[in-house]
């Protein structure tokens, strides 16, 4: 495959893509109300209102704007990046890495059962409460254990990213999805979750085995690897000096296995997101480098490298929200979602429901918020499925995939080109390794999709 241009040109190539789009779809507004504290678009209301054409001054203010509308997680990246590269100058975590793989390499079952059963946990995070900006925090982690497996850099990502995706697409109690939607759609609260436990289970073997797959397959032969070219520059143990795996190393591994405890908590109990998680790992890695008596001088160093090496996933984010704050200002958002919704009405009911999946799948390359897209398209969908006598819970369910698998590749999602800026994967490589498993997803969707239809699961 040729190799394509680096993340920030596509995006801006993106970005220069929809200021053309603000010039050719016709700009449209519906009107909102507040429903349940949230602001929901009313059936029917859509209107066309005065063109909002997007000039040659949009390419330039968009970034900063995006950087001002997505300053909270920029700030979440750099500080936890900080907060990694703090806990580096311990050793501690490259300690635990060598006690690790030299496990594994003494066990040859062993990775074959950690990394699936890592996925899952990724996976039940994903599905319950709704982890997606949060695997920016892990990929720290997995990515370093990935290279001191001998493995490649898609394994690092696709453990926790590709883990909580299907989690998050097949969610059972996520509260930014299914909780909004099903809030807005009218129906009880997290109901349904029966049949959602089956559709989690499916789409998370499917991306185990997939991952696994490609594991077996770059283990027996490291030349199988779609970046072969970097595994001369990973870590390999032989070539690396060994670490002593001490009392306070083993005490800061400690500290952050309690921390990751308190951020499920905290998650799921208290509502925490961005500044409680950043100030956690912060807390973790001040901490961490004070247990192993290293110097001030060197806890700022190490932070500030920390930092450093998260620039380009931080311009990354800033851009990819700046392309969502044009579509914004050039009122076509809207206008897609009339249009789209107008194909749909009038389908026979499987037809429909596919199609109300395929919308969603669609929309979100425009709107990669979960949240977002629940209360922009679900008081349109919910409605509609009345009248073409789909359950409610179909028209929330063709949500949640829509919006969950494709955010596992999409190049306007901030997470998903984050997390690959940081990996310094190529994003045609990842669209190579993780086509053919969004594809088999997308079929598996369709078919569950099929269930409340025919058999009248709801």
């Amino acid at each position: 495959m040729k190799k394509l241009p680096d993340t920030l040109v596509i995006a801006s190539s993106i970005l220069l893509l929809f200021i053309g789009l603000t010039w050719i779809i016709p700009s449209g507004e519906y009107s909102r109300e507040l429903l349940n504290g949230r602001n929901v678009l009313v059936p029917g209301s859509y209107q066309e209102v005065q063109s909002s054409p997007q000039g040659l001054s949009a390419f330039f203010e968009a970034p900063l704007k995006g950087f001002i509308s997505a300053a909270e997680i920029i700030a979440f990246i750099f500080i936890v990046g900080g907060a990694f590269g703090m806990m580096n100058t311990t050793g501690a975590i490259e300690a635990g890495l060598q006690k690790l793989v030299s496990f594994s390499n003494k066990h040859a079952l062993y990775k074959q059962i950690i990394i699936p059963l890592i996925i899952v946990v990724f996976s039940i995070a994903g599905a319950t409460f709704g982890m997606s900006e949060e695997v920016l925090v892990f990929i720290l982690i997995t990515i370093p254990m990935a290279n001191a497996m001998k493995l490649d850099p898609i394994v690092g990502v696709a453990i926790p990213f590709v883990g909580a995706g299907v989690g998050f697409a097949g969610a059972i109690s996520n509260p930014f999805t299914i909780g909004i939607a099903q809030g807005i759609a009218e129906v009880p609260l997290f109901s349904g979750w029966e049949y959602r436990i089956f559709i989690w289970f499916i789409f998370t073997t499917i991306g185990v085995v997939y991952i696994m797959r490609y594991v077996n397959l770059i283990s027996s032969d490291p030349q199988k690897s779609l970046m072969k070219s970097h595994i001369s520059d990973r870590m390999k143990l032989d070539n690396t000096k060994e670490i002593p795996f001490t009392i306070r190393r083993s005490l800061v591994l400690i500290i952050f296995a309690l921390g990751i405890i308190m951020l499920v908590v905290g998650v799921a109990k208290y509502a925490w997101y961005m500044i409680e998680i950043g100030a956690l790992f912060f807390g973790i890695g001040v901490i961490s480098a004070l247990i192993c008596g290293i110097h001030v001088d060197e806890i700022s160093n190490g932070f500030v490298k920390g930092a450093k090496e998260m620039m380009t996933a931080a311009l990354v984010v800033a851009f990819c929200k700046g392309i969502l704050i044009v579509a914004s200002d050039g009122k076509i958002i809207d206008t897609v979602l009339h249009g789209i919704a107008g194909v749909v009405n009038g389908l026979p009911k499987v037809a429909s429901v596919e199609a109300m999946f395929l919308f969603q799948s669609a929309l979100n390359t425009f709107l990669p918020s979960g949240s977002g897209q629940a209360a922009l398209t679900m008081p349109i969908m919910a409605p509609l499925s009345d009248l073409l006598g789909i359950s409610r819970q179909s028209a929330v369910l063709a949500f949640q995939f829509g919006d969950g698998l494709t955010n596992l590749i999409i190049p306007t999602s901030g997470v998903t080109m984050g997390v690959l800026s940081i990996a310094k994967i190529p994003y045609e490589v990842w669209v190579k390794w993780m086509g053919p498993l969004l594809a088999i997803l997308m079929f598996a969707a369709a078919l569950l999709l099929l269930g409340p239809v025919y058999f009248n699961i709801w």
